[in-house]
């Protein structure tokens, strides 16, 4: 049985008798070994944090895992950041397409779906492997409406009002599921993502974050500062007795 499924385990392109591709099931445990990512919707706006990994002598204002897409939309990883990296520069080129064609920016959705386009194609390739790294993208349409979406290394595209990926996620929805409601205000929101983050890492005396909000008044993206976004880890415990 083993041998028959190892022929399956190395291709990409070949369903096993189970329906199964293994490659994409390996890719989507790199997600779940990495550290955890959050995105939120609240009345107020968007947003979007996660448990930075810091080596010595890192600098601290280069985020590895937060990126600005557009000003009116970013976007969090979790799991392989290389491949994170990548497909954020497909979504930023996309993003500036999009401009120069219809001179406007971007919607949520459009963007979201296109890396998730990127990601299946990689599923059905001979001689390539699945992008191991999951993506939520955050932004404030130029409806003014809002939005929440997640691509997984299979290619799949959901929209969310809350969404975390990485070690623990499902711990921080649980968490994070007894106290949202999608009255809460930016700041609100900004305490109880850091709240949730708090709960599942296993960093709590050296936990860096990193915060980054989208106001629907603006709809202009804002990247945090460690030492800005910590400050709602202090608030988090206060506030949810931590």
């Amino acid at each position: 049985m083993f041998a028959r499924q190892a022929g399956y385990d190395r291709a990409i392109t070949v369903f096993s008798p189970d329906g199964r591709i293994f490659q994409v099931e390996y890719a989507l445990e790199t997600v779940k070994r990495g550290t955890i990512s959050v995105g939120m919707l609240t009345s107020e706006g968007i947003v979007l944090g996660a448990e930075e990994s810091l080596t010595r002598f890192q600098d601290e204002n280069y985020s590895r895992k937060l990126f600005i897409i557009d000003e009116n939309i970013a976007a969090v990883i979790s799991g392989y950041v290389p491949d994170g990296r990548a497909l954020i520069e497909y979504a930023r080129e996309y993003a500036q397409h999009h401009r120069l064609i219809y001179d406007e920016p971007p919607y949520t959705e459009i963007i979201a779906k296109r890396i998730g386009d990127i990601k299946q194609s990689f599923t059905q390739q001979g001689g390539v492997r699945p992008f191991g790294v999951a993506i939520i993208f955050g932004g404030v349409n130029p409806d003014k409406t809002m939005d929440i979406f997640v691509t997984d290394p299979s290619g799949s595209c959901i929209k969310y009002k809350v969404s975390a990926i990485g070690a623990g996620s499902d711990e921080a929805i649980e968490f994070i599921g007894k106290h949202y409601n999608e009255d809460l205000t930016l700041e609100e929101g900004k305490t109880l993502l850091a709240a949730a983050i708090y709960v599942v890492s296993g960093k709590k005396e050296d936990l860096k974050i990193r915060i980054l909000e989208i106001p629907r008044e603006t709809a202009k993206a804002k990247l945090l500062s460690i030492q800005d976004s910590i400050i709602y880890v202090e608030k988090a415990k206060e506030k949810y007795g931590l």
